[in-house]
């Protein structure tokens, strides 16, 4: 009896160590809802086009955050008057951005442009482990001066964070470009 149940014990595992099959690569698959845009006033100096998945949170003065809770993320945006200071503005934008060179693998500029609006600025892609991956500026060079900036509540990690961010980018983009001054 002893010997027939060895037996069985010794054929079942000699039959389950059979050759390794590979098997598939799996990949995380985000996907988030179709964006739509509404129309958005502030109580400064411009207004812009919005996500309707997000909603805002004012700050004090000029300054909201434009909150997307399913991606834990939110835009940091800041309104300041020009007021014979546009060099400076224009430094402390800079510094935000390059302040991530020891993290950052690369910083891409993509200027923008739109006289008709009378809006000029710079959109940043910061790939990497940067606690920011996207940020802007805008002005129209005599009174108005915006700066947004990407932030995710979690360790940054470009990897796991790149699906949200590049939905987000779309968003950014699309807020710098409907920016209109009063």
């Amino acid at each position: 009896m002893k010997k027939n149940i060895l037996c069985i014990l010794a054929t079942a595992g000699i039959a389950s160590c059979s050759d390794p099959k590979p098997r598939p690569q799996s990949y995380l698959r985000l996907e988030y809802p179709e964006a739509k845009y509404e129309r958005t006033a502030t109580n400064c100096s411009f207004t812009y086009s919005k996500n309707t998945l997000s909603h805002i949170e004012e700050d004090k003065g000029c300054q909201f955050r434009i909150v997307y809770p399913q991606m834990k993320a939110s835009i940091y945006i800041d309104y300041k008057p020009v007021q014979n200071n546009l060099e400076s503005l224009l430094v402390d934008a800079q510094k935000l951005t390059y302040n991530h060179t020891i993290r950052a693998e690369e910083i891409i500029e993509h200027p923008y442009v739109n006289p008709d609006k009378k809006v000029y600025g710079m959109f940043y892609n910061v790939t990497g482990d940067a606690a920011t991956n996207i940020q802007f500026y805008a002005t129209d060079s005599v009174k108005n001066f915006v700066v947004g900036t990407l932030y995710f509540y979690a360790k940054p990690n470009y990897d796991s964070i790149y699906p949200a961010t590049k939905y987000v980018e779309k968003d950014m983009i699309l807020l710098m470009e409907s920016i209109e001054w009063k």
